[in-house]
Parts: C-alpha cells; structure tokens; sequence
C-alpha cells in the first residue's frame, strides 16, 4: 500500500461528504423550512444547489489526495465487479466508512446551521426531507428502477467523462451531470443515486433532537441504498466492456 494512501483516502472522503451534504441537506432546507428567505424556491434551485455540492465536496476531497467519489455506489461498484486491485479492498471499504461518517457530521451541521428553524415548521415531512429522499408516489420496486436507472446514468456519463479530463474539470463535469440527473431524472424520488446521501442523513435525523420532528421512514430505506448499488454496478460493468472493444481507446486526449 502507498505511503499514506488510506490516510488520504479516509481524511478525503470523510470531508468531501461532509462538504457534500452540508451544502446539499442545505439547501434542501433553505427550501423547505419555514422563515427561510428562500423558502418555496423551488426544484431548480434544489437542484442547483445540489450539482454544486457535488463539485465543492469533490475539490475538497482531491485536493487531499482522496479519489473524490463521496459515492459508496461507485466505490462498491469498483471493488464488486473487479475494477479495484485486491490490495485495495481495504481502502476502499475504508472510504465507504468514511463516506457514511461524512455524510452524518455534514446531516449534523445542516441541523445545527438551521436550528431555530425547525421548532417553527410545522410539517414533519418537510424536516425529514432534508436529510433523506422519498418517492413522489410510492411503489418501492417502481423507485428501486428510478434510483438504478438515474445511478447507471451519472457513472456511465461521468465514467466516460473521467477518460477525457481529469482534475477540477473532472469535478466540474461531474457536478454538472449530477444537475441533469436531478433535472431529468430525479423528481420521481429525489435523487439519492448515493447511499451515503441518504442513509447516514437519515440516521442522523432518527438520532438528532430536531423539534417536532416524525419518523425516519426506515420502511424506505432500502431503495436509496439499493438502487444506487445495482445501478453503479451494471454501469461499471458496461463500462469495462466497452472498454475492452477493438479500436476503443483507453483515454481520449
């Protein structure tokens, strides 16, 4: 193992996540919670201010010599179906850790960052949907295919992104096709296509002392972690074959 690479790895990812959920749960609040000055600003701003989550979690993390995943779909996916060496399987169950831990303190600082705001909000559904998803209507194998589809769709796009640019226009690219998956795709669910943006987050409302808040759902837990997995596993694997065809190159440029 490289000097220092599961340090890396941990350190970037755990802050990554934190980043990415702190700005993404933010936003979901900004827009759900009552006396916020954006309150009822709508899908595209939530959107928006997702895509750009995406991106400052992902500098954060690479900045630290992490890969900048933030996603345990796509790490899992790696390790499943062979696209990480053995002697990576460590590390890479170590980012998934540190992914989930992530994604708690950054659901955690949300909490803290709108604190007064929740004893003056009446709904429970609107505080629970700022930390975890939920479907518009709900048939659970329906919102199984919704996540894999939209999570097959984010790691072929920016998988094939990956072999043209690397570095901050990697992460601009990325941020980039997370805002088309939430425009095109994620209203049916509200777009996990990560378990760590939505598990960890969840627990952290199930065990946070947030006023008046309901149950954390946890019939519906299975689909936002679930869906990302299988769809993040059959995009990888689409993408080692096409990988292997005669006359396609490794990387372009």
């Amino acid at each position: 193992m490289p000097d220092g690479l599961l340090v890396r790895t941990v350190v970037g990812e755990f802050l990554g996540t934190a980043v990415l959920i702190l700005l993404g749960g933010g936003v979901c609040a900004s827009v759900s919670l009552e006396k916020c000055y954006a309150r009822g600003a709508g899908w595209i701003v939530v959107t928006a201010g997702w895509a750009f989550a995406v991106l400052c979690g992902v500098l954060v993390s690479t900045s630290l010599g992490a890969p900048g995943s933030l996603n345990p779909a796509g790490t899992l996916a790696g390790l499943l179906v062979g696209g990480t060496a053995a002697g990576a399987a460590g590390v890479a169950l170590a980012a998934v850790a540190a992914q989930l831990a992530g994604a708690f303190v950054g659901a955690a600082l949300v909490w803290l960052a709108y604190f007064p705001h929740w004893e003056v909000t009446e709904s429970a559904a609107a505080k629970l949907g700022v930390f975890c998803t939920g479907p518009a209507i709900d048939r659970p194998w329906c919102n199984f295919l919704s996540e894999l589809i939209g999570t097959f769709a984010l790691v072929l796009i920016a998988g094939s992104a990956g072999r043209m640019v690397q570095g901050p226009a990697a992460a601009a690219l990325t941020s980039a096709v997370v805002w088309a998956m939430g425009l095109s795709l994620g209203s049916a669910t509200g777009y996990a296509i990560n378990p760590a943006r939505d598990l960890a987050p969840r627990l952290a409302h199930a065990l946070l002392p947030i006023a008046g808040k309901g149950g954390s759902n946890w019939g519906y837990a299975w689909v936002p972690v679930c869906g990302p997995i299988a769809g993040a596993v059959l995009a990888t694997l689409l993408l080692q074959v096409l990988s292997q065809l005669p006359g396609i190159p490794a990387k372009v440029g």
